[in-house]
C-alpha cells in the first residue's frame, strides 16, 4: 500500500521493477481495493489456483507478472462495501454516497500522477463492475489509452458513446446490471462507433464471475482465467505495441 496519490493505493510492479511505461489502472468492484488473497498469486507462473477466488491484490500482480506497472486507487476513501453486509445495509444508499461526484476526482488525480510524477506513458484500465462506469468515462481525451471491462454496472449510453480509445468487455450470461439487451444495445453502439472494440460473452457465467466465483466449478474456472487473458492480449495490443 502506498499514501503517494490523495487515497491509499496499491501498486504492484513487473519483474523490471523500473519500467513503469506500461500501465494498467484498476478500477474495483464495490468490495475495494483492499481485499486480498496472498496464496492465489504463483510468482513463478501466471497459472491460477483451482480453489480461491481472484481478488484486488491478487488481480493487479497478476497484471505485473505479464509486464505492467499496476496501480489500484481507493476508490470509496476507505467506505467500501463489506464483504458480509449486516441485514440493515442499503446498497443504494451506500451508492448515493459513492457517485461520480466523489469518484472522478479520485480517477482523475490517479490518472495525472501516473503520467507525471510516476512516469508512464500508456495506460490500460480495467473496470470491474462498479469500475467499469469510470473505465467509460475516462477512455476519452488521451487520459486512458484502452480499457477492459467485466460485467460491467451501470453505465449509461452517454458514456458509451463518448468514448474515444479501444475497449474490451467481458460479459457474464447471467447478470441483471447488464442483462442481454443492454449487452445487444452497447453492441449495436460500439458498431455505429470508429473506435476498436471487442465484447466476449462467458456460458454458464454470472454478474462478478471475473472477479469472485467458485473455482472449484472447472467452467467458472476457465471463464474466470480467460476474461483475465483477454485483458491482457487487449492491452499488449493497444498498449504496449
Amino acid at each position: 500500500m502506498s499514501n503517494y496519490l490523495p487515497v491509499p493505493t496499491y501498486f504492484s510492479y513487473p519483474k523490471d521493477k523500473g519500467s513503469n511505461t506500461h500501465a494498467v489502472l484498476i478500477l474495483t468492484d464495490v468490495i475495494g481495493h483492499e481485499a486480498t488473497n496472498a496464496q492465489l498469486y504463483d510468482s513463478n507462473s501466471v497459472s491460477f489456483k483451482s480453489d480461491v477466488s481472484l481478488t484486488s491484490h491478487s488481480i493487479a500482480d497478476q497484471f505485473a507478472a505479464n509486464g505492467y506497472f499496476c496501480v489500484m486507487p481507493d476508490l470509496f476513501e476507505g467506505d467500501p462495501v463489506p464483504l458480509n453486509r449486516p441485514e440493515s445495509f442499503d446498497i443504494g444508499t451506500w451508492r448515493q454516497g459513492h457517485g461520480n461526484e466523489r469518484v472522478d476526482p479520485i480517477v482523475e488525480a490517479t490518472i495525472k500522477e501516473m503520467r507525471s510524477n510516476l512516469g508512464v506513458k500508456k495506460i490500460g484500465a480495467v473496470g470491474y463492475c462498479f469500475g467499469a462506469k469510470y473505465v467509460f468515462r475516462f477512455l476519452k481525451d488521451g487520459l486512458i489509452d484502452a480499457g477492459f471491462v467485466a460485467h460491467p454496472s451501470f453505465v449509461d449510453a452517454e458514456e458509451v458513446k463518448s468514448i474515444t480509445g479501444p475497449i474490451s468487455i467481458a460479459a457474464a450470461e447471467t447478470d441483471q446490471i447488464f442483462p442481454a439487451p443492454k449487452r445487444r444495445e452497447t453492441e449495436d453502439m460500439l458498431k455505429d462507433m470508429s473506435v476498436p472494440y471487442q465484447l466476449s460473452l462467458y456460458s454458464g457465467t454470472s454478474h462478478g464471475f471475473a472477479v469472485r466465483a467458485d473455482l472449484s466449478q472447472p467452467q467458472i474456472k476457465w471463464a474466470k482465467e480467460q476474461a483475465f487473458y483477454q485483458a491482457v492480449q487487449w492491452f499488449d495490443e493497444h498498449v504496449k505495441s
